[in-house]
């Protein structure tokens, strides 16, 4: 009985909506409108994350606050911002001296160590040791050619001259508050860099 009453319920249903076909179209429509309105919206927040990284900018006092995994990420996010799709954070324990790795538009590799300090140029300097750490895995494991140390303190004139002896590069409080600007990639900022490994439309 249960089964008679079901298939009764369905020819009924069915011939009912054979006489007024009409919502059929309705509803078809309504559907295809909706499904249509939520690909727009899937569209425009992809434009919109694109346009956001692209005008991708930090303020000094922002950096400051941020935790130190947190600064990592919003290197890389920079990295990404000038033109790195695949700039990946990879530092925490055992990082073997790379925070951040990134190819550039010129198929260079960037190796980059980041230390943070809460206290901005209050805090202690990034001296020669955290470079030796640097020097010693950039290129030999990670094989850099660009081995970067970006801080958003200060950094000991020892430190400086080693990182030039080294060919290692250094990132200092005023380097990344121009960097964070969004006013220049950070190949546009630093000096001596390694040629492109491969031709592009940019060099």
């Amino acid at each position: 009985m249960a089964a008679a009453l079901a298939v009764g319920l369905v020819v009924a249903v069915v011939g009912w909506l054979l006489a007024h076909w009409w919502i059929l179209i309705v509803v078809g429509a309504l559907a295809v409108m909706t499904g249509g309105g939520r690909l727009y919206q899937k569209q425009q927040r992809a434009r919109w994350e694109a346009v956001r990284a692209q005008g991708l900018r930090y303020g000094l006092p922002q950096l400051d606050a941020l935790h130190h995994s947190r600064f990592e990420d919003a290197v890389r996010d920079l990295m990404r911002r000038d033109g790195c799709p695949d700039a990946v954070r990879v530092g925490g324990g055992g990082d073997l001296g790379a925070d951040v790795k990134a190819t550039d538009p010129y198929g260079r590799r960037w190796v980059i160590q980041c230390k943070h300090r809460r206290n901005g140029l209050a805090g202690s300097a990034v001296g020669t040791p955290d470079l030796q750490v640097l020097n010693g895995t950039a290129r030999q494991v990670h094989g850099a050619d660009v081995a970067v140390m970006v801080t958003n303190g200060r950094v000991t004139a020892p430190a400086v001259a080693f990182a030039k002896q080294q060919r290692l590069h250094v990132v200092d409080r005023h380097t990344l508050a121009v960097w964070a600007s969004g006013s220049h990639s950070l190949w546009e900022l630093l000096r001596a860099l390694p040629p492109p490994r491969k031709p592009t439309a940019l060099s």
